[in-house]
């Protein structure tokens, strides 16, 4: 298992106006948009909300890749991760326990370049599947509801 110096506590920021779906996101010093196509009714100002949780279990999963092949000095040269992000109906996943309603689906393809030996890249395929954002993506999550603060910054009883 891999595990990092750095705060577990992440903070992003988000800023969109209320006439349409562009946003402004902060994360340190970096801000990046998010938005949704033309043909949804945005602007297409950037990848939208989907598209950057498919970005973040990609970015995720292809540094632990790197990483766990540059501490055991395997010749990887290059990670290559393909995601792609699908509602389904439950009834048609067999091996799914909910049978009701819709399933998130990702789907995702990962090519790895460089002399590996086939046990070398199966552990990869294994690690690639062990990053941070995966094991979150796969736990219980609980997202907290959301505190009501006026443009002061003070909270709103």
């Amino acid at each position: 298992m891999i595990t990092s110096k750095m705060s577990h506590e992440t903070k992003v920021v988000v800023r969109g106006s209320g006439d349409g779906f562009a946003q402004e996101i902060s994360a340190r010093t970096h801000h990046v948009f998010a938005d949704e196509p033309i043909g949804n009714g945005g602007t297409d100002t950037g990848p939208t909300p989907y598209e950057f949780l498919l970005a973040a279990l990609g970015s995720c999963a292809s540094m632990t890749v790197a990483l766990y092949a540059r501490r055991k000095t395997w010749p990887l040269e290059q990670v290559t991760i393909r995601l792609r992000h699908d509602r389904v109906h439950a009834r048609d996943c067999a091996e799914c326990e909910t049978r009701e309603g819709w399933l998130d689906q990702i789907q995702w393809s990962l090519e790895l370049s460089g002399e590996l030996t086939d046990t070398q890249r199966a552990r990869l395929l294994e690690i690639a599947q062990m990053c941070p954002v995966h094991r979150t993506l796969r736990s219980e999550i609980r997202i907290l509801p959301p505190s009501n603060q006026q443009r002061d910054g003070s909270a709103n009883a």
